[in-house]
């Protein structure tokens, strides 16, 4: 008995040292570790009170044309901002602390966005302009993704100058009230969208189609169905769940909800049936015909399960070749199940 009693004795001791042990090594090796840190730090807006922070005025004397026309954009005039006092602004909110650079004249001594890759770029960029939704997604974006950055698209350090003239006579909207190439809104190199056209150059065919949103005529621009600072949509589209909030935006008779709606429509969106750049049909429908159209998801059982509207029993021909001649409320209808109404 007592032989018993010893033997647990000595293992519940064993155990207990074990532990003492395991935690004084996990302890050591804790304090001889190297800390590891954030490889891509979240960047702070320095506090202007930081000596090494010698103001832009500064950087005029080696730099004047770039600060004569940076003088003339939102970002120069960020000091006269209240909620902005106390922080630093100008040149050295994006390339840092000058005093160095000034007093040895090197120019490794300030940050310089030459070899900078557009991520790192961006990173600069954001860690001002973070925080609200057109902009929040940027880092899970197409532009993020193939490598474009903010600058590839703005310039932060001046704005298009010369003659600005409206793009058209006739139609002159806020969209085309500016020669093309000439932008004075959000710092951009060109206007939208000749500066998406430059890349996007596969989607300007379809503004020049028979029927087509007007675009290249500067009634609309690309930024009013997409966000170009990404999202969580295909095409980076302005989307809301649902409906498709960049298409009701202008079509607002389309909007739901409706009592009986249209199940393309609800699930799948205007794209279900439209092309929404440009198409040699009118309305912008994928098929000439409508009764094509429609015939495309009303012809046979799909084999789903579940009740689904079969296809028509009268005969295709001219008379009831437009569907919607009859079916007048297809995106959606609060009176006919079969959307007469």
């Amino acid at each position: 008995m007592r032989l018993t009693k010893a033997i647990k004795t000595l293992l519940i001791c064993g155990s207990v040292l074990s532990m003492v042990v395991w935690f004084t090594a996990a302890r050591s090796s804790q304090a001889v570790s190297p800390t590891v840190t954030n490889p891509n730090p979240a960047p702070v807006i320095a506090n202007a009170d930081d000596p090494g922070y010698v103001g832009s005025d500064a950087c005029k004397d080696c730099h004047e044309d770039q600060f004569k026309a940076y003088s003339h954009t939102s970002h120069a005039k960020l000091s006269t901002i209240g909620s902005w006092k106390g922080k630093v602004t100008g040149c050295e909110s994006c390339h840092g602390p000058g005093k160095n650079h000034i007093a040895e004249g090197d120019p490794t001594k300030i940050i310089s966005f030459k070899n900078k890759t557009s991520k790192e770029t961006a990173e600069t960029c954001l860690s001002c302009h973070a925080g609200k939704e057109e902009r929040n997604n940027f880092r899970r974006g197409e532009h993020w993704r193939n490598d474009i950055g903010c600058t590839d698209c703005h310039s932060p350090h001046s704005v298009t100058t010369g003659k600005n003239l409206a793009n058209s006579n006739v139609l002159v909207t806020a969209a085309n009230a500016e020669k093309p190439g000439f932008s004075s809104i959000r710092m951009l190199k060109a206007n939208d969208p000749q500066l998406c056209l430059g890349c996007h150059s596969e989607v300007k065919p379809a503004f020049s189609s028979p029927f087509h949103h007007k675009v290249l005529e500067g009634a609309m621009r690309c930024s009013d169905c997409h966000n170009p600072h990404g999202g969580f949509e295909l095409k980076q589209a302005r989307l809301s769940t649902g409906g498709d909030a960049a298409c009701i935006k202008c079509h607002a008779d389309k909007q739901g909800p409706f009592t009986y709606e249209h199940a393309p429509v609800k699930t799948e969106g205007c794209t279900a049936c439209h092309t929404p750049h440009g198409s040699a049909n009118p309305r912008l429908l994928k098929f000439a015909a409508v009764n094509q159209l429609c015939l495309t998801c009303h012809s046979v059982d799909h084999g789903v399960g579940a009740v689904e509207p079969s296809g028509p029993q009268h005969n295709q021909n001219a008379q009831y070749g437009n569907c919607t001649a009859c079916h007048i409320k297809i995106h959606g209808s609060r009176t006919s199940p079969v959307f007469f109404r």
